[in-house]
């Protein structure tokens, strides 16, 4: 379900850095590219190794993303493909040659070129931290990565200069009070990913996400947070 492309040449690193929400260098970060607009269209991992910068994207997103690259590549000395490269991921022992997943210790590690995953429930995992999944609680052209927790989970940098979508980014940083966002919710019984999440009266107060163990990611007004809450025929417990 990932799809590994690479940026290589000399312009590699200033041409990401003018796109991307995290400050890109030495070290695996995590970070999206957002419409002008401020709303998120794609995440990725973005990984240095050797002379390139690995890209690892959800395989859904990852010719979208290829053809935004290379159309605001311009005069930029570098060259953007795609690569045979594999990923695996686990939470045990790290291998030599595996990074730590940059957005949560919860996530383990990384290795590029390997064989498999060792087995761990992500899902659970990413209920337990409340930690987004592309096309699933992340939706391109609607999410607001501030919404999505792209702070607390080391997906943003508000020090490293101009992106793309950074002055409304910067703007619900600094001049707004968050009102809806993802959070992890209690629930009992089980409902469709996408099904609202209803007050007692109709109103409509969130969206039901990825559920694991009697717990759920959804996003969610603040205001409309409390008892009586429903989502199909389940009952969330806020």
């Amino acid at each position: 379900m990932r799809r590994i492309l690479a940026v290589s040449g000399p312009d590699r690193v200033q041409f990401l850095q003018g796109l991307v929400t995290n400050k890109v260098g030495d070290v695996p970060v995590w970070a999206a590219l957002l419409t002008p607009q401020g709303k998120y269209l794609a995440d990725f991992l973005i990984v240095p190794m050797g002379e390139r910068l690995l890209i690892d994207v959800d395989e859904r997103l990852a010719d979208d993303l290829m053809r935004r690259l290379t159309m605001y590549k311009l005069r930029s000395a570098v060259t953007i493909e795609a690569t045979d490269l594999t990923v695996s991921r686990g939470t045990g022992d790290m291998p030599d040659a595996a990074i730590a997943d940059p957005r949560h210790p919860a996530l383990g590690w990384r290795l590029y070129g390997g064989t498999g995953d060792d087995g761990s429930d992500f899902d659970a995992i990413r209920v337990e931290h409340c930690i987004p999944e592309s096309l699933v609680e992340l939706i391109p052209n609607d999410t607001f990565i501030l919404e999505a927790g792209f702070e607390r989970l080391h997906g943003v940098d508000f020090r490293k200069g101009c992106y793309v979508g950074q002055e409304v980014t910067a703007r619900m940083k600094h001049k707004t009070d968050l009102r809806k966002g993802l959070v992890t919710v209690g629930i009992a019984g089980e409902a469709p990913t996408g099904t609202p999440i209803l007050m007692a009266d109709g109103r409509e107060a969130g969206t039901l996400f990825t559920q694991s163990g009697g717990h759920a990611i959804a996003y969610m007004r603040f205001d409309r947070m409390g008892e009586g809450l429903v989502a199909g025929d389940a009952r969330i417990l806020a």
